[in-house]
């Protein structure tokens, strides 16, 4: 088989990229520009230059390829990064499906994400089945744009695109380069940057797991059908707890109450990151989020596609040693 994978160069599609090769397919990995192919072609993969931003260089990236996995998204809760996320998340999804369609023939790989699934009034984890979130309600920018998005790929399926769509939960484990807000969470713990914290839940599941689900969802994916890449769900006070005994530290014990980390983050977020002219260390749609805990049910995936369900401990055990190996400082500016 030969694949196409764009995004390559992020946490997830790295992790893609490594395990298609690692099987014996021929990979193509779609780069903006070289500081992000250097790790790509490290690995095998042919490299080739385009910008889902304006389209060019899809159609020849799409051209003789088995496979399209389409990774590639703007992952961030600054507001200031909102018309970029509608750029690369939205109209980006729709213009590789639209190179799909013209080069017929090809599966398409959707990268959703669980924050475009509808989450469960009665806290319990949400599955499949539980819908959409409605774009106009969701907290952050970057979930609605993932559901606009989900939704090109659902139209696009039932016009005939053989596109399967897969939803990955929070992934951890190694090669974090930027780091992924999550990865941050992890870093800035390790380093005893984050004395206190705001108690939400998360499902967790190791990226190599998200790597080759992806790779499974081609295999053996339903069109038009959603799968949730996902684990284990986790209170953030046990992630934390978790992460700097790995890294033997003492844990951050302070809960903050909900109403006093909205105020720090409307501070940070309005008034200090434009003054000092920086990303929000306390975003509010980060606060937002954490309001309701994000649990799901990945049974779909393990039961249909035979997703893996490595142990989470062992994937933040192998990011808190690529950190440390790496020397990986949290990105606090642009």
């Amino acid at each position: 088989m030969r694949a196409l994978v764009t995004g390559g160069s992020g946490f997830v599609g790295y992790h893609v990229v490594s395990v298609l090769l690692q099987k014996g397919h021929a990979v193509r990995a779609m780069v903006r520009n070289e500081q992000s192919a250097g790790r790509l072609a490290d690995l095998g993969a042919e490299i080739l230059y385009g910008d889902l931003a304006d389209g060019t260089g899809l159609d020849d990236a799409v051209r003789g390829c088995d496979a399209v996995f389409h990774v590639a998204a703007h992952y961030s809760l600054d507001r200031r990064d909102d018309a970029l996320m509608y750029a690369a998340n939205v109209e980006g999804t729709r213009r590789i499906i639209d190179a799909v369609r013209r080069a017929g023939n090809v599966r398409l790989v959707y990268t959703s994400s669980t924050a475009a699934v509808k989450l469960r009034d009665d806290g319990r984890p949400s599955a499949e089945t539980d819908g959409f979130n409605d774009p106009d309600r969701v907290h952050s920018t970057y979930k609605r744009t993932k559901v606009l998005a989900e939704r090109l790929a659902m139209d696009a399926a039932k016009d005939g695109v053989d596109v399967v769509i897969v939803n990955p939960s929070t992934p951890v484990g190694p090669f974090d380069v930027k780091p992924t807000p999550t990865g941050r969470i992890v870093l800035d713990t390790m380093l005893g940057k984050m004395p206190a914290y705001v108690e939400t839940g998360l499902n967790l599941v190791a990226v190599e797991d998200v790597a080759l689900g992806h790779l499974l969802a081609f295999e053996r994916g339903v069109r038009g059908e959603r799968y949730i890449l996902g684990n284990q769900n986790m209170h953030f006070g046990d992630l934390v707890a978790t992460v700097a005994r790995l890294a033997g530290r003492k844990p951050p014990t302070v809960k903050l109450p909900f109403w006093f980390a909205m105020s720090v983050a409307v501070i940070d977020d309005w008034m200090l990151s434009p003054i000092l002219r920086r990303p929000p260390r306390a975003p509010v749609a980060g606060v937002q989020l954490a309001k309701t805990p994000m649990y799901f049910d990945a049974a779909k995936a393990v039961r249909e596609l035979g997703m893996p369900q490595s142990p989470v401990e062992d994937a933040l055990r192998r990011a808190v040693e690529w950190f440390r190996a790496n020397a990986v400082e949290p990105a606090r500016s642009r």
